[in-house]
């Protein structure tokens, strides 16, 4: 039998083991329309078995060495590697990514695991100074069980990078995949972790809507929720998990500045603005969502993207296409809207605006302002926005005028000047010559303002203080004595 053989879980959901819970939904290829395979859906009181059997799990997990710990995600790692065809498989079929966005995920999904093996083995306190004669520390400690609430675009990573430093830390974990991305985000990753040696009931895969992702933060068990999805869930999210008191991590959407100087290589500069804003259709927090360019070099700038967009092939991944399908109609339809509505309010269309299916034309907006709706939200879609500036002041301006604050990328002769220039920006991310799309496992990631509550992913230093509680402990050879 092969490794994550369909036959094996297809109509099933991962639960203290494969099981079938209330009902079954169809798995959809976005590319072709087909159903490609289906999955079992949960609900609120599947979320409070799997918080039963998380809590029995997770204290003989958090007991156990962090070698033992280490080693289950070294052997996730390695599985991933050696199935790295069949993730990149399911991304493509799934989530309609194209062949070179599926490997690159693919890769960093193993990426993540390997450094969560190591997150497992580093220090996890510190001494600390006492005015009595006693040993003083503090030390980090499991918080328990930990809730994912993972999104539909880059599926695997987006859950990965908190699957794997939460386990590793000591902790069980809860997914509720997007319903779309259900085998990508969530059943691929069970299959992984049984194969790895995991111990029953530490992962359990509830999949579902809306309802589901409401029990699973309001369940007292859950004392950690990791969020990644858009800004006005991640509001409604947070806001919930403040009145229980509980730690949400919101990494959320962007409306991200590509910020090209008088002095950048236009060439060199549309090429990354091209690649920035049509990476997967677009359909990334990270995606270039406005163009900045200078005045001196903006009429050949858009000339050149313009060019590029128009040669960019558009087509199931199957085909080899580098642009694949928007995720589902709704999503498609909502790009449209913004397109359409921002060249009716003035902007000017030089590439794309169409589609076929759910397949939408790589789109160019010229002469964008502020106002204009590609402007000012975040467009999701293969579309690229290309507003002028005329001085530095009018720049920071044009960025600072989004609440958002995700990526910044800042395309210059002098990259020392676009770094000086940064600190006027305020952006969780920052990449002076260079788009806005980039990821890393061991880099912290996150965004400021509307786009979330900072760096809680990426490196040993921000998974840990992601995953884990303060605990402060202090130690004497003697009962202290007191006046009473």
């Amino acid at each position: 039998m092969t490794f994550f053989d369909q036959a094996g879980w297809n109509g099933r959901t991962y639960l203290g083991g494969w099981t079938e819970l209330g009902s079954v939904a169809d798995i959809t290829s976005p590319s072709t329309g087909d159903i490609i395979g289906s999955y079992s859906t949960g609900s609120a009181a599947d979320v409070h078995t799997a918080a039963d059997v998380a809590q029995t799990a997770q204290r003989e997990w958090a007991a156990t060495s962090p070698e033992e710990r280490s080693a289950v995600l070294r052997r996730a790692a390695a599985l991933i590697e050696r199935n790295v065809d069949v993730l990149a498989r399911w991304l493509s079929d799934e989530a309609g990514s194209a062949g070179g966005k599926a490997a690159f995920e693919a890769g960093l999904v193993a990426a993540e695991f390997h450094l969560a093996s190591a997150t497992a083995m580093v220090p996890y306190g510190q001494l600390l100074r006492s005015g009595r004669p006693r040993l003083s520390m503090a030390r980090r400690v499991p918080v328990g069980t930990v809730g994912i609430i993972s999104p539909f675009n880059f599926p695997g990573i987006l859950s990965a990078r908190s699957i794997a430093p939460a386990l590793a830390l000591g902790n069980a974990v809860i997914i509720k995949p997007d319903p779309r991305t259900t085998v990508t985000g969530g059943l691929f990753f069970a299959a992984i972790l049984e194969e790895a040696g995991l111990p029953a009931g530490l992962f359990s895969v509830v999949p579902g809507g809306a309802d589901v992702g409401t029990a699973l933060v309001d369940e007292p068990r859950v004392p950690v929720i990791s969020f990644t999805g858009s800004t006005p869930a991640g509001r409604a999210i947070g806001a919930r998990g403040g009145q229980l008191l509980k730690r949400v991590h919101l990494e959320l959407g962007g409306n991200n500045a590509l910020v090209v100087l008088q002095d950048a290589d236009v060439e060199a500069a549309a090429s990354a603005g091209a690649w920035g804003s049509f990476l997967h259709q677009g359909q990334i927090c990270m995606t270039t969502g406005r163009h900045l360019v200078h005045a001196d070099l903006y009429d050949r700038y858009v000339e050149l993207l313009t060019e590029k967009a128009a040669h960019i092939p558009v087509g199931p991944p199957s085909s080899g296409a580098p642009l694949g399908p928007i995720i589902d109609a709704g999503q498609r339809d909502k790009i449209h809207a913004i397109v359409t509505d921002s060249v009716a309010a003035g902007a000017r269309l030089t590439a794309g605006g169409h589609y076929d299916r759910l397949f939408y034309e790589a789109t160019v907006l010229a002469d964008v302002s502020p106002g204009h709706r590609a402007f000012d939200e975040e467009i999701f879609g293969p579309v690229a926005p290309v507003t002028k500036f005329s001085s530095i002041d009018e720049l920071v301006g044009l960025v600072n005028s989004s609440d958002f604050g995700l990526s910044l990328a800042i395309l210059t002769g002098n990259a020392y000047k676009g770094f000086e220039l940064a600190d006027r920006m305020p952006s969780g991310i920052l990449h002076i010559n260079d788009q806005t799309v980039d990821d890393e496992a061991q880099a912290p990631f996150g965004g400021v303002g509307a786009s979330g509550t900072g760096a809680r992913f990426g490196g040993h230093e921000a998974n840990i203080e992601a995953f884990t509680e303060t605990q402060w402990v202090t130690i004497q050879g003697d009962i202290a004595t007191y006046p009473f």
